[in-house]
């Protein structure tokens, strides 16, 4: 298999056939149900029973009766995409239409392009499970995320209306000031793993257990016992700061309904709107994915083997990687619908008066007990 993997026609049919499995398979389907566990767990929370209707019109092809599984509403994000393909799609005079038509595309194909760094299992059948293998692969991450910012600021100053103007201001400095703090708070696991490929970064935890859990590798060090402190700082910083990364409640400024209409999105519609949707749960999904990366061990499963030891197990890793990610969307879901919105200031507070320097002196703080625990 290693000599295969060095013939230049077997790297493009494995890293297309990856590309296809985890974009279109995978993360795509996920975006649609994301939407849909969104909203029968905000009906949970607000005792209320969400979509429990839709599901899939087989009485059109000639049968007595429709199929709705579980309760129904399983066939919403289908109803949904069948929704946007069909609506008209108007575009107001008002607007300098090159820019607002290229905004969509802006928000949506980074968030798409960062997936291409995440291992999203060991092996399977001798492959690696990750597209693009790089050894700077949080840095990558980290350079074409903030891309996504430029598509939510341009529909905004192209849209030529203040509301959206207002939704592209806020989240370019939102982004400005999360990504300092995010990109402060991953220093840390830089810094105990050695390497910025986040291959090396899941390696390591396979050998040393996860960060946010040193005792997965069956024995608990004082050196890991003393670095759990500024990891689990590490951990909280980073999610706050993904959180405002892809706005989501409570910071979700740049789109907040009951300021600024929908924000930068107020002028689209049809498709172009479903592209900022689908951009911003696939951010969340990029999200999760990295900070199991980074914290949860990645595709590792305590005490049992990786896919080098057969493609069962090379599933296995698949499927512990995105429950992981599952796990987490859970979490982005229920704040969302527990937690107010902040007001501005106090979002500006929290990152430049507070995360900022926590995140900072954290790193000091891991350097310290790295250097006593050599």
């Amino acid at each position: 298999m290693d000599f295969l993997n060095s013939i230049p026609w077997f790297l493009m049919a494995t890293s297309l056939a990856k590309t296809i499995f985890l974009v279109f398979l995978v993360v795509l389907p996920m975006v649609s149900y994301t939407v849909y566990a969104e909203r029968r767990v905000s009906a949970l929370i607000q005792d209320r029973l969400g979509p429990n209707r839709t599901g899939f019109p087989l009485t059109l092809l000639g049968f007595k009766k429709d199929f709705s599984p579980f309760l129904g509403g399983l066939g919403q994000p289908v109803a949904d995409a069948v929704k946007f393909l069909l609506k008209e799609d108007l575009t107001p005079g008002h607007v300098n239409k090159p820019y607002f038509w290229l905004a969509p595309c802006l928000a949506m194909m980074p968030a798409l392009v960062t997936l291409s760094a995440i291992p999203f299992g060991s092996e399977f059948m001798g492959v690696k499970m990750v597209i693009a293998d790089i050894n700077v692969g949080l840095l990558f991450m980290f350079a074409i995320s903030s891309v996504g910012v430029y598509g939510i600021v341009l529909a905004g100053w192209a849209s030529n209306s203040k509301y959206p103007f207002l939704g592209g201001i806020r989240s370019s400095s939102q982004m400005i000031s999360y990504e300092l703090c995010m990109g402060l708070s991953a220093v840390p696991v830089l810094l105990i793993a050695g390497s910025t490929g986040l291959s090396k970064i899941v390696d390591f935890q396979v050998r040393e257990g996860w960060l946010l859990a040193p005792f997965t590798d069956g024995n608990l060090s004082l050196r890991e016992l003393l670095l759990w402190v500024p990891v689990g700082v590490a951990f909280i910083t980073f999610t706050i700061s993904m959180f405002a990364e892809t706005n989501r409640l409570p910071f979700d400024l740049p789109e907040s309904e009951t300021e600024l209409v929908a924000g930068y999105h107020t002028e689209y519609s049809s498709m172009k709107f479903a592209l900022f949707f689908l951009g911003e749960y696939t951010a969340m999904i990029a999200g999760s994915a990295l900070i199991v990366v980074l914290f949860l061990g990645g595709w590792h499963v305590p005490f049992m083997p990786d896919g080098r030891a057969g493609w069962v197990w090379g599933l296995l890793n698949i499927g512990t990687f995105f429950a992981k990610v599952a796990g987490l969307l859970f979490f982005f879901i229920w704040v969302r619908w527990t937690l107010p919105r902040f007001r501005y200031d106090q979002l500006m507070k929290l990152g430049w008066l507070y995360l900022f320097e926590i995140a900072l002196v954290n790193i000091f703080l891991t350097a310290g007990i790295l250097a006593l625990c050599k």
